[in-house]
């Protein structure tokens, strides 16, 4: 057993984003917006899973678009080109399945 910290550290820094854990079949990245920031569309070659810990996001996916809650996972398809933009603080999980 081992457990990763992911601390929340926005605070008063701008985007925050980076890998917390990688395994041969899978990688851990943790990204922390503030309201009105972004990622610009881009794609990965795997599937993606999306796991929102605090606030909203809004993902356009392949031209649609859906806000994303603690509620909700967001399964992203391999090549599916995305972006994304905080509509509150955010915090998020991303895995990335090899």
């Amino acid at each position: 057993m081992e457990t990763i910290s992911t601390p929340y550290v926005l605070n008063d820094k701008a985007k925050q984003a980076g890998k917390v854990f990688g395994q041969e079949n899978f990688d851990v990245l943790n990204i922390q917006l503030k309201t009105g920031e972004e990622i610009p569309e881009h794609h990965a070659d795997r599937d993606v899973l999306i796991i929102v810990r605090n606030g909203i996001v809004t993902f356009t996916v392949e031209g649609e678009s859906v806000d994303i809650t603690p509620e909700q996972i967001l399964h992203i398809k391999p090549f599916e080109k995305h972006n994304l933009v905080a509509k509150e603080d955010v915090d998020l999980i991303v895995l990335k399945i090899k």
